[in-house]
């Protein structure tokens, strides 16, 4: 019989959380936990398509959190005009950038630590992106792999869409941000914004430095009902996916109904197991131990028990987060507020280097 979820085997999780440290470092860059030597200054961006989802949690978001401890300046923007080569309903994107900004607050970003702010706000981001298009050849952009993917998918695509990495480019380089945190999918992208900050330089002269990656050390959690892809927010399935504003229940069902294999024995084997090692990554990480531990722990349990232990480990670190989503939700005049300062900051920010740039192109 399978145990209850929220009984059972509470006593187990806290002892889990009792012998584990409370941090691990997801980024190779910060793993001392010192400052980076001479300092750096961080960018990165997320679209606000909606709450973000587990994966986006452990892959992105809690990096972006023990960055601001690591680095002497950080900022991160919820990127609206990439949300743009999507149709989008304008109401709809309106609520979603408030959603977006109460889901960072709540996972942990510091207004007074890193600058949170509205990409669409600070237009200097489109300026640049246009001096730099006018520095990209056509070819460049379409042999980027999600171009080829997006415009697959529709048949055709958007000139937004051709040109967004541009656009990426230049909002990492308007701060002349030395780190920035990607996926493996996004390493191109990041590859372009290096090359037009060297043909920048050699063009103009010396301004931009030329960003590294920051690579998550975190595997990516892949969808529960395929385990062969990544979870996302687009998937069909409502099973697929965890948001982190999922109540306990939902959490417990959708982890119930993972997809995993006929062994009941709880193993991690990505190859040969991809659901159980799917779980498996979601519990090591939800509980901050390593995979090692986390299949020590489950020694003795089958499947069906273990999604149990799995479940209340992803249950215990997002009930917190998705409560106080629910509190800023409420306030919508408090994370207007935020965004307005974190705006007012990148405005600050952004103007003497576009300055700089219109100076060397010979616009001034």
């Amino acid at each position: 019989m399978a145990l209850p979820v929220r009984t059972n085997i509470k006593h187990l999780f806290r002892f889990i959380q009792k012998f584990n440290s409370p941090k691990k470092c997801l980024c190779s860059a910060a793993s001392t936990g010192h400052k980076p030597p001479g300092g750096g200054r961080v960018f990165s961006g997320i679209q606000p398509t909606g709450v973000p989802h587990l994966g986006n949690y452990l892959g992105a978001l809690e990096n972006w959190v023990a960055l601001q401890n690591q680095y002497p300046s950080v900022l991160y923007s919820i990127v609206d005009l990439h949300s743009i080569t999507q149709p989008q309903d304008p109401a709809q994107l309106r609520s979603n950038i408030l959603d977006m900004a109460a889901s960072l607050l709540a996972c942990g970003i510091d207004p007074e630590r890193a600058v949170l702010f509205q990409q669409s706000q600070v237009s200097e981001h489109t300026e640049l992106s246009w001096i730099l298009g006018c520095l990209t050849s056509m070819p460049r952009l379409r042999h980027l792999p999600q171009w080829k993917m997006k415009s697959k998918q529709k048949n055709e695509g958007s000139v937004g869409l051709y040109t967004y990495p541009v656009l990426q480019a230049a909002d990492i380089l308007l701060y002349k941000s030395t780190h920035v945190p990607v996926g493996e999918d996004q390493v191109q992208h990041l590859e372009l914004a290096q090359h037009l900050a060297r043909i920048f330089n050699n063009h103009y002269g010396e301004l931009f430095p030329e960003p590294g990656a920051l690579l998550s050390s975190t595997r990516k959690v892949k969808s529960l009902r395929d385990p062969s892809a990544k979870m996302s927010k687009s998937d069909l399935q409502a099973m697929a996916t965890i948001a982190i504003t999922d109540s306990p229940d939902e959490i417990a069902l959708k982890v119930r109904r993972a997809v995993t294999d006929l062994t009941s024995e709880v193993t991690f084997d990505p190859e040969k197991r991809p659901g159980v090692s799917n779980l498996v990554t979601i519990h090591a990480a939800m509980a901050m131990i390593s995979v090692e531990e986390a299949v020590l722990l489950a020694r003795g349990l089958d499947t069906g028990a273990y999604k149990n232990l799995v479940a209340e480990a992803v249950i215990q670190r997002l009930t917190p987060i998705r409560e106080e989503i629910e509190r800023l939700r409420a306030d919508q005049a408090h994370l207007e507020a935020v965004l307005d300062q974190g705006n007012r900051r990148a405005r600050e920010l952004a103007g003497p280097v576009l300055r700089e740039v219109r100076q060397r192109v010979g616009f001034c």
